[in-house]
């Protein structure tokens, strides 16, 4: 009986090590069509999941009928959706580790400036095949101090916005009006802010004015309407309990943001903040034009050219050195690169550890 019963049950269906016998033959059948045309390790990937899904698909029509067939389609879209998704940024990272672990290990990288390094320096290490002189030490400095003033300016003025759209504005016409230009200066190109925080310290300062300061005046334009969006959502999941029972208290409005609202939903706001920042660290067209290009270290964002990472890289890459030996400058522009994904991934992680670590903690 328990044997005719287990075989009503499995009549019909594929055995479970199905997939893993077609995902095999796929890939030696793959495999042996790229060698007639040549080979290439994409395009026997590539091929093998194509064979794979036909292969799956069509032996589900065939044992197990069109419904099941279907969902294995699906499902295979799906993958492969999420493959190609992947694709671009693990071809990304796969280059930028390979082109820059090289210039990141190479001795002084982050300790140096370009102070003194000439082309002269470059063509001499590459005649005489020594380490590559020159460093991102001044790059890093300036994209840590701009990145803090712009911080300095955003969060006050995102996070007050929040409070006022959230808690005081009652769905009013200013609020309204606050609301669509928060969305509107979301899409602003970052080239405009750039040019923004460039006419506006012209017409105070003089033209030609560039300083750390006014590279993070630009990018506190792009970090606002994020800091006010994320705060604005983590302030309007908080539960209205909460609210009713301070002022049920006898709790001033002003004091149950400060004490209840903002504690509670200060996880999200965090997470929010640290994302702000990991979004403008790596801008490029802003600092063009507001901080310039310095080679030296400029610790002071209020007067002086200040270099920060992203136009460190731009400047390697479009003016070498050297530009009869490139390769020295071609080295350092990936080891900054990969420098700032790694500070863009570990701010990134910050954010999901500040999110864990601010969570309102919970009981039974």
């Amino acid at each position: 009986m328990t044997e005719r019963k287990r075989s009503a049950l499995t009549r019909n269906r594929l055995p479970r090590y199905t997939p893993w016998a077609i995902a095999a033959a796929a890939v030696v059948v793959a495999a042996a069509l790229m060698s007639l045309i040549g080979f290439n390790v994409f395009g026997w990937a590539v091929l093998s999941a194509v064979i794979f899904a036909a292969a799956n698909v069509t032996a589900a029509a065939i044992v197990e009928g069109r419904r099941k067939a279907v969902d294995k389609m699906m499902t295979s879209l799906v993958y492969g959706a999420f493959l190609v998704a992947l694709l671009p940024l693990v071809s990304v990272i796969w280059t930028v580790l390979v082109q820059g672990i090289p210039g990141l290990l190479t001795p002084g990288f982050l300790s140096t400036s370009m102070n003194g390094v000439t082309g002269a320096v470059d063509n001499a290490s590459v005649k005489n095949g020594t380490p590559v002189l020159g460093g991102v030490y001044h790059a890093l400095v300036g994209s840590v101090l701009i990145t803090f003033w712009a911080t300095v300016i955003s969060v006050p003025v995102g996070l007050l916005t929040a409070i006022y759209l959230v808690e005081y504005s009652a769905g009013n016409r200013f609020s309204k009006a606050i609301t669509f230009l928060v969305d509107v200066m979301t899409g602003i190109p970052s080239i405009v802010a750039g040019l923004f925080a460039a006419a506006f310290f012209a017409m105070i300062l003089g033209p030609g004015t560039k300083t750390g300061f006014v590279a993070a005046v630009a990018l506190s334009v792009l970090m606002i309407p994020v800091v006010v969006r994320s705060s604005e959502e983590m302030l309007k999941i908080v539960p209205n309990e909460l609210r009713e029972a301070a002022y049920a208290l006898g709790v001033r409005k002003w004091r149950t943001i400060l004490k209840v609202v903002i504690p509670t939903a200060i996880s999200g706001i965090a997470s929010g903040v640290t994302l702000a920042i990991a979004r403008v660290i790596g801008e490029t067209a802003p600092l063009l034009v507001t901080a310039g290009f310095a080679t030296t270290i400029n610790m002071n964002v209020f007067a002086g050219w200040m270099a920060s990472l992203p136009t460190f890289i731009y400047t390697q890459i479009m003016t070498p050195t050297s530009p009869s030996n490139a390769d020295p400058s071609t080295q350092r522009a990936w080891a900054a690169a990969l420098l700032l994904i790694l500070l863009v991934m570990l701010l990134n992680l910050g954010a999901r550890l500040v999110a864990r670590l601010f969570a309102p903690k919970t009981g039974r």
